[in-house]
């Protein structure tokens, strides 16, 4: 839990609802049921998955291959973290970038009603210092993230060969090859929101626990508990809020990969609202490229269209991502019409 005193939290509290009521304003919003459900094991999921991409950036996949002992392991392990006094989880910060988190979302002023851990996927850069704040036996917690880490990575590749497969793409490695690549610039990051009962009377609004942003990475894994919170932005700006569910995974189109595929598919923007009564626990794998990889349309996908971005490397975007705000579009400063 986030250890904040009273006067603290009610100050924070009447912070951010000057800031954020009218953003969360929908909050109250019934589930949105057009969430698209992939079967990753039926003939027709490459077809479902680019419509999905197209359409919202955003789908739901299950039959995922990725064992529930992984699962489970993984979030017990993080909410035991999440349960330690303040004191000790600050051992393992501040992020530089990695380590914890508390309430501030980057170094641009960005603040969230959040708590979270920011690993390397290359996880001999965490050390066993680092990790030993989980409790006597860091390989335990090094073992659990391993796990899930590969088993996610493994499933992340699936999609995006199916993807190209979509795409007709003859290359069925094009997107997945960045992943699996040893220099793989991808992050793994374990979000807590925790529950804030002073907000409980201050009927029909709700604290934002992370603001609105898209990922600027290829693609986004991301699984929670059975608390919901998760909203994505449609085309038309209004904003739904996704039922949880804990046995699937939730995929996110990246700015990546909107740029590869040239405006195709679509970076979804998305945000989580903090529950009052329940705590939130989100795991998100983000897969991304080497950074030194160019980044650019696929000429596959071109046919005879005019690149809508210019060619830049993953550093280049992600220096750029990390020096602007959450809500900023961040491609705007990478598309061929601004810069003419």
């Amino acid at each position: 839990m986030v250890v904040l005193s009273k006067p603290a939290i009610k100050q924070m509290a009447s912070s951010y609802m000057r800031n954020s009521m009218a953003a969360a304003g929908s909050s109250s919003a019934a589930f949105f049921s057009g969430v698209p459900l992939i079967d990753l094991s039926a003939p027709d999921a490459k077809h479902l998955i680019v419509k999905a991409c197209e359409e919202l950036g955003f789908f739901k996949v299950v039959n995922h291959g990725v064992p529930m002992e992984f699962i489970s392991t993984l979030e017990s392990e993080s909410t035991k973290f999440f349960s330690l006094p303040l004191s000790e989880k600050q051992r393992a910060g501040p992020p530089s970038p990695f380590g914890y988190g508390n309430k501030q979302i980057g170094r641009n002023g960005d603040v969230g009603w959040v708590e979270y851990l920011l690993l390397n996927t290359h996880l001999e850069s965490n050390s066993d210092g680092f990790l030993s704040i989980f409790g006597q036996d860091p390989q335990k917690l090094r073992s659990a993230v391993n796990d899930y880490i590969s088993a996610v990575r493994n499933m992340a590749c699936e999609i995006l060969e199916l993807m190209a497969e979509g795409l007709k793409i003859q290359q069925r490695n094009a997107f997945s090859k960045l992943l699996m690549d040893e220099e793989s610039d991808s992050v793994f990051r374990v979000n807590h929101y925790p529950p804030c009962p002073e907000l409980q009377a201050l009927k029909g609004t709700n604290m934002i626990g992370f603001g609105e942003h898209t990922d600027p990475q290829i693609i986004s894994v991301l699984r929670s508990n059975n608390t919901s919170g998760l909203q994505i932005s449609l085309a038309d700006g209004n904003w739904i809020s996704v039922p949880p569910d804990q046995s699937s995974f939730f995929i996110n189109v990246g700015d990546s990969l909107q740029v590869m595929t040239n405006g195709r598919f679509k970076s979804v923007k998305h945000r989580v609202l903090t529950n009052r009564l329940k705590s939130r626990v989100s795991m998100i794998y983000f897969g991304g490229p080497p950074l030194s990889e160019k980044i650019a349309p696929l000429p596959s996908l071109m046919k005879g269209e005019e690149s809508l971005y210019k060619e830049f490397t993953w550093f280049e975007y992600k220096r750029s991502a990390y020096n602007s705000r959450l809500a900023d579009n961040r491609l705007v400063h990478f598309e061929r019409i601004a810069a003419s």
